[in-house]
């Protein structure tokens, strides 16, 4: 039985190494593939023609997309609104069925819990699937969460990046890039937040992690801030992954 990780651009991606080096160590005899989708409509033909895949990681941009297509989800996807991992049924009359389940939330949780312990309100960059999951996560862990948008949207609770004022940093020490902004090949970009006001006070946490050091952490680290690449996510939500799809 093998395995795949589906998104539209999948270059910067470490999991098909982690999975395939986990395999071989444990004598585990899976493949797990790197699938690139232009729509996600490709996904159901694509397993019709792969029988052999039983579960599936979802990247950008398809979270928010597996969670609405899903036959079936968790609790905590249905909480959150993105899934990230799949399970995949087939019936004996030939349908495909989709388990939908969020394990980026409690991978993130894991990987910035000594973070959250001093830091009761953050700035969440983005309002993507992986910001659904980065912000479950951090209220679930008692942080006062604010998402940034490039777009002024109906949702009150959304700001925009020029509303980022010196006071609204110095209030939110924790700051979350879950934009892929910065992510390799496309690595000279970063979130427009006024980082002459980040401080040695700030912890500054990137989900991306290829490359090791981005630009917003870069920038947040030449002003003093503590900083986090996503890489222990990665391997937290790939685990857990691998226990749900042998459930």
């Amino acid at each position: 039985m093998n395995y795949a990780l589906i998104g539209r651009k999948l270059s910067h991606s470490f999991s098909a190494d982690f999975f395939n080096e986990k395999f071989r160590r444990e004598g585990i005899s899976s493949h797990y593939s790197l699938v690139e989708l232009a729509d996600f409509d490709e996904l159901l033909p694509y397993l019709a023609n792969h029988p052999d895949i039983i579960g599936l990681n979802v990247t950008i941009p398809y979270k928010e997309d597996a969670y609405r297509r899903c036959h079936r989800l968790t609790p905590q996807a249905e909480a959150i609104g993105a899934v990230n991992t799949i399970r995949i049924c087939r019936t004996d009359d030939g349908q495909i069925l989709l388990y939908g389940t969020n394990t980026d939330a409690p991978g993130f949780a894991e990987s910035v819990a000594d973070a959250v312990r001093t830091r009761k309100s953050a700035l969440v960059l983005g309002t993507g699937g992986a910001s659904k999951a980065v912000s479950y996560a951090l209220e679930e862990a008692g942080v006062k969460v604010t998402k940034v948008s490039r777009h002024r949207c109906e949702d009150q609770s959304v700001i925009t990046y020029d509303d980022l004022s010196p006071s609204l940093m110095e209030d939110n020490l924790l700051i979350v890039n879950t934009t892929p902004l910065g992510m390799f090949p496309n690595v000279n970009e970063a979130p427009a937040i006024p980082y002459k006001d980040i401080t040695e006070k700030h912890f500054c946490y990137d989900v991306v992690y290829n490359p090791e050091e981005t630009l917003f952490m870069r920038l947040c680290a030449e002003r003093g801030a503590k900083t986090r690449n996503g890489l222990q996510m990665l391997y937290n939500q790939a685990l857990l992954a691998w226990d749900f799809w042998r459930e």
